[in-house]
């Protein structure tokens, strides 16, 4: 597979419908493993870098879910390649950074990923639409059960998985979801979350994971320990809370209906407004904006069937994906700016106008959510 079709089919995490899609956009689990007697990528002499990268790799595309799959070295992707994957969060930020003796695999539908040595000789992920932590679980353990057939994993006893950094040894789980959040946001909420998840020994981050900024309202909640539960527990504690969340969200957005009716109009008007006239507009814009637009489709007040235009500007509208959708190999910023507009404006125009009316601003509404959701909207 070559990394045209990746860019121009939308990843099912994205594409596809899952259980409480409307909040939850997509769930994650991902492993880290080394192989025994092998030094850490950190550590290694590019020689033994390369020499691990082509043990796992072979392992990897010998898995029957990696038939047709999308492989290449790092050292031969162009830094602007390799930003798109990260923008669609199939490989790391500091993957991207890395070069001779790094690989990148991927099945067909994206659903299945795995960065050769990045902080750890083999990190792979798997991660669907919606909430499906479970079924993502089962996903990634059946693969890694696989690849265990033929590698050697550094284990240890007491410990666990040996890995590179000290707060992943034990499961080398990373298990998240990521969650659209404008209600707890809106009704200035969601930092009085985050510090009660933070509590207990969960994170939450921004849209690319650790350090970065909850752009669109989007929020990863992940675990930060690995060590002392299994992945069970592990995924067990983390649905709990995920669903918890959730409801609070729910909440907000029925007491945002019932008490600021407008404001939650306006916002979404001018949105709209914006987003249809625009002629240039920052990355950091068009997500905060969007989010809007993503939440009056759940409100109703966009047909359901524009929901996935709005997701796909998510993600289209990313630096690195604007600049390879025209093969242009680098924009300035305000050229990025400017095309970035047109493309929303463009995309906008098969959407029709909000129909406001269906949001009395008495608090009481008429609006309906898809069965896999939550929301209503009744006073």
């Amino acid at each position: 597979m070559k990394l045209s079709r990746i860019i121009a089919n939308t990843g099912e995490w994205l594409s596809g419908a899952g259980p409480h899609d409307q909040i939850v956009v997509s769930s994650r689990v991902r492993l880290a493993r080394n192989l025994k007697g092998k030094p850490f990528p950190g550590w290694a002499k590019k020689a033994e870098r390369v020499a691990v990268l082509e043990e796992i790799r072979t392992a990897v595309e010998q898995l029957p879910e990696m038939e047709e799959s999308f492989s290449e070295k790092l050292d031969d992707l162009s830094a602007l390649e390799k930003q798109v994957l990260v923008e669609r969060h199939l490989i790391s930020r500091e993957h991207a950074a890395k070069g001779a003796g790094s690989a990148v695999v991927m099945n067909t539908s994206q659903t299945l990923s795995f960065m050769i040595n990045e902080e750890d000789h083999l990190r792979m992920q798997a991660i669907r639409a919606g909430l499906q932590l479970d079924q993502v679980f089962a996903m990634i353990n059946q693969t890694d059960s696989e690849l265990e057939d033929t590698l050697d994993f550094a284990f240890h006893n007491d410990l666990g998985y040996l890995t590179a950094c000290p707060t992943n040894v034990g499961t080398g789980m990373r298990a998240s979801a990521m969650m659209h959040l404008p209600g707890l946001v809106m009704s200035e909420q969601v930092n009085k979350i985050i510090n009660s998840v933070n509590k207990i020994g969960l994170a939450v981050r921004g849209l690319h994971g650790e350090g970065t900024e909850a752009m669109g309202n989007l929020f990863q909640v992940s675990n930060q320990t690995t060590l002392g539960e299994t992945e069970e527990e592990i995924i067990g504690r983390l649905n709990k809370v995920i669903f918890q969340i959730l409801e609070h969200e729910q909440n907000a957005r029925q007491i945002l209906l019932q008490q600021r009716a407008e404001t939650l109009l306006d916002q979404i008007g001018r949105a709209y407004g914006i987003l249809c006239h625009a002629h240039s507009i920052t990355s950091k814009e068009a997500l905060n904006l969007l989010s809007f637009i993503k939440m009056g489709v759940d409100l109703g007040l966009f047909p359901s069937n524009n929901r996935l235009h709005v997701d796909e500007l998510f993600i289209e509208t990313q630096p690195a994906h604007l600049q390879k959708g025209l093969q242009v190999t680098k924009l300035g910023a305000e050229e990025r700016d400017s095309l970035r507009a047109a493309l929303i404006r463009a995309k906008l125009k098969q959407m029709p106008e909000p129909e406001i009316g269906k949001i009395p601003t008495n608090g009481s509404t008429t609006t309906s959510t898809s069965s896999t959701s939550e929301t209503s909207e009744e006073s």
